[in-house]
């Protein structure tokens, strides 16, 4: 079962962050980070990712929300990165950050606004 869900981890994280992030992050895998990498390939992408209860665009905006309440910008960018393999679209980020505004507080919002407009103005969907 761990190599299916390995699997389906891989296949699901190339459509959602693109094969470009995810050939990177292969090619600088270190016997340091490699137990991680699979950790995340398996249990983020391979399990809390799959299922039809929720659609991919759905569990997408679900964890933008997530990382842009706890301040994980870094990974908040990454993710508004991929929106544009998701389907997540500016104006559902706006809406998505307007309820981290009153759920996680103004200046979590705050930042992932921040985030979200440097990387759809260099889209060019601002």
């Amino acid at each position: 079962m761990s190599d299916n869900r390995l699997a389906r981890g891989m296949k699901t994280r190339r459509e959602v962050l693109g094969d470009a992030h995810v050939d990177r992050a292969e090619a600088n895998k270190t016997d340091f980070d490699r137990d991680f990498q699979q950790l995340i390939t398996e249990f983020a992408w391979g399990t809390a990712w799959q299922g039809e209860e929720l659609a991919q665009s759905t569990r997408h905006l679900v964890t933008i929300a997530i990382l842009a309440a706890l301040g994980r910008e870094r990974e908040l960018a990454l993710h508004v990165r991929a929106t544009a393999n998701t389907g997540v679209t500016a104006a559902q980020l706006k809406a998505l950050f307007l309820q981290v505004a009153i759920y996680a507080g103004v200046p979590a919002a705050n930042s992932a606004f921040l985030v979200a407009k440097q990387i759809l103005s260099e889209r060019e969907e601002l």
